[in-house]
């Protein structure tokens, strides 16, 4: 989510500076870096390992690439792809915060992909709103799913696809506390609510495409398959008699 600057040029970003009032933004930092920290505690306790952390690095590699493409939605913002839930299903869903988090922090800092003191606030609605929200939308489908390993590959497409409209919803909600730019709240709803289905539906079969592909490679480093793979049973042959 992004807009134009005065000098006319699309700023590559999410929430830029100067789009939500001064008290929003420092409320949104709070709330994001508590819940950072709590998932930083979970990660290292439950998600992360020896085995999973590649992994993960390689996913905050691909969110990074996959934001830079931006798509227009009208009123002066843009929209693009947040990788929050394929991140979650594979490396679990704080170590995805975690990895959001470190990728909207390098886009901000050196890349002026939203503003520094919109930096809480990106990393709510892409780190915490679409991570979780999506991963509870994968969660509720997988249990819904048959209990088959190809159920975690579109759970995880229809968790991506929830949690895109669900960060345009809570960027919507903000900007109707705090709201500082001069758009129009219905319009900015509108916009962002129609285009991001559409992103959602691009967001998912990416999604679907990624996760089908580390399954089928290795399902033993997925963190929404456990529980789905294989039981191995180890026989003996019989003695002869």
């Amino acid at each position: 989510m992004c807009n134009k600057t005065s000098t006319g040029k699309e700023q590559r970003v999410h929430v830029p500076d100067g789009f939500l009032d001064a008290p929003t933004s420092v409320g949104t930092a709070v709330v994001a870096t508590g819940v950072v920290a709590g998932c930083l505690v979970r990660s290292a306790r439950h998600e992360l390992t020896d085995r999973s952390a590649p992994l993960a690095g390689l996913v905050a590699v691909f969110v990074f690439a996959a934001q830079m493409v931006t798509f227009p939605v009208g009123a002066g913002t843009s929209g693009h792809l947040l990788g929050g839930v394929l991140a979650a299903v594979l490396v679990g869903p704080a170590t995805a915060t975690l990895c959001l988090t470190v990728v909207v922090t390098v886009q901000a800092f050196l890349f002026a992909d939203g503003g520094v003191s919109a930096l809480g606030t990106n990393v709510l609605l892409m780190g915490v709103v679409a991570v979780w929200v999506g991963y509870g939308a994968f969660r509720v489908a997988l249990a819904v799913l048959p209990r088959r390993l190809s159920s975690v590959s579109l759970a995880a497409g229809v968790g991506a696809f929830v949690s895109v409209p669900s960060a345009a919803l809570a960027f919507v909600g903000l900007y109707a506390v705090g709201g500082a730019a001069p758009i129009p709240l219905a319009s900015l709803a509108a916009v962002m609510t129609g285009w991001h289905v559409v992103i959602g539906l691009g967001e998912a079969v990416i999604t679907v495409l990624a996760v089908s592909s580390v399954v089928a490679a290795r399902p033993d480093l997925v963190h929404g398959a456990r529980g789905r793979l294989p039981v191995l049973v180890l026989r003996t042959p019989e003695p002869v008699a």
